[in-house]
């Protein structure tokens, strides 16, 4: 029997399970660049479309892993050492894990777990595992990769309309009954005509571009790996050779790259310094690729006309973390990636690693991060160990 350990985050305060507004999702079976959904063996534990994602949502887990004789321990008491997370720790074979509530696997928390044998994300993003000390240690890392890409890059869509149309300012005028047309548009543009620029162009990345073409935007992005020659012809694209050069040339920068020891704090005074007056920064990726004091300064200072994204650190952030009331941001706790959809998707993919493992099948390639002691699959694309 082995144990598995699940951290989830806390379930909605009106309590579980919530009212759908919906019925159903829609069926998505393939990905934009081919790669199938997950294809779990057996039913699900869950109905597409619930709230699966929260510790009474279980991911839908419950009756696969008990069927076969499995503890299953679900919490969202994660952090501190008498935290439920840390009294399992020990001796938990599997960690089940999510980028909008991370349980951190840091290098001292995987030396005491002596048992541990897979760490499994629950989407997308495994950062908040030390993939070194995971490497060192022979334990597994697996993403469900591509699960929430698209709802990611929606919410990317959403937050460059929001800032440069001066959205959410103006929708606290309406709720608070007032009719401040001037003040509201004082700040307000079209995005027809203006620069986009994404700082990585993998499925996300190159989801948003896509997703703008059809507003007039003229595009830009930079990457290790350049797209090929028809995907930039396809989007008039426009290839820059690192991001300092980007950054100089677009109204809008959109961080789309995974988090490692060279990426971390690449947004400091001197790269905003770089920015057009008057631009916008949009990161879903992770929260310490940018300064989190000079972005402050940025965005005070007038430098930067507004900052958004939905990745924290730590996550949950402190409630008096600067973000959370800085002029002009358009700041959302880490939701861009499960939404009901992608949260069907995710638990989906799971399930279907969770059988890979127990059955002694291979896991998906693009599911590893790391395997048998180093970087693989989307890792080894995607990921730096040192």
């Amino acid at each position: 029997m082995s144990k598995v350990l699940c951290v989830l985050y806390p379930d909605p305060v009106t309590g579980y399970p919530p009212h759908y507004v919906r019925d159903s999702i829609p069926t998505i079976t393939v990905y934009a660049n081919g790669q199938s959904t997950p294809t779990p063996k057996g039913p699900l534990g869950f109905r597409p479309g619930e709230l699966i994602g929260c510790v009474s949502g279980e991911l839908g887990l419950r009756s696969y892993l008990e069927g076969l004789g499995h503890e299953f321990i679900v919490t969202s008491d994660k952090d501190g050492p008498d935290s439920t997370f840390e009294k399992h720790l020990s001796d938990a074979e599997i960690i089940i894990s999510q980028p909008f509530w991370p349980a951190y696997l840091t290098q001292e928390r995987i030396a005491r777990a002596k048992k541990l044998k897979l760490a499994l994300t629950a989407g997308i993003g495994s950062d908040h595992v030390d993939l070194e000390a995971a490497a060192r240690a022979d334990i597994t890392v697996a993403e469900v990769t591509g699960s929430n890409s698209v709802s990611v890059a929606e919410h990317v869509v959403m937050v460059a309309l929001s800032l440069v149309r001066n959205y959410l300012p103006s929708h606290d005028v309406s709720v608070a009954g007032g009719w401040l047309i001037a003040d509201c548009v004082s700040r307000s543009y079209d995005i027809e005509g203006m620069h986009f620029g994404t700082i990585g162009a993998g499925r996300i990345g190159l989801a948003v571009l896509r997703r703008l073409k059809p507003f007039g935007l003229h595009l830009h992005y930079t990457q290790r790996h350049r797209l090929s020659p028809e995907i930039e012809q396809e989007l008039s694209l426009t290839f820059h050779p690192d991001a300092e050069s980007l950054v100089s040339a677009v109204d809008f920068v959109n961080l789309q790259i995974p988090l490692y020891p060279s990426t971390e704090g690449m947004f400091n005074d001197r790269m905003f310094a770089k920015m057009k007056r008057g631009a916008y920064l949009i990161n879903t990726a992770r929260a310490k690729l940018v300064d989190r004091d000079a972005v402050v300064r940025a965005v005070e200072s007038g430098h930067i006309a507004g900052y958004a994204g939905d990745v924290w650190f730590p996550q949950p952030a402190p409630p008096e973390h600067p973000w959370r009331t800085m002029p002009f941001n358009g700041m959302t706790p880490h939701i861009s990636g499960t939404s009901l959809s992608a949260q069907a998707r995710y638990a989906a993919g799971t399930l279907e690693i969770l059988q890979s493992y127990f059955e002694r099948t291979p896991i998906r390639e693009e599911y590893l991060i790391v395997h048998g002691g180093a970087l693989a699959g989307t890792g080894a694309k995607s990921y730096g160990l040192t």
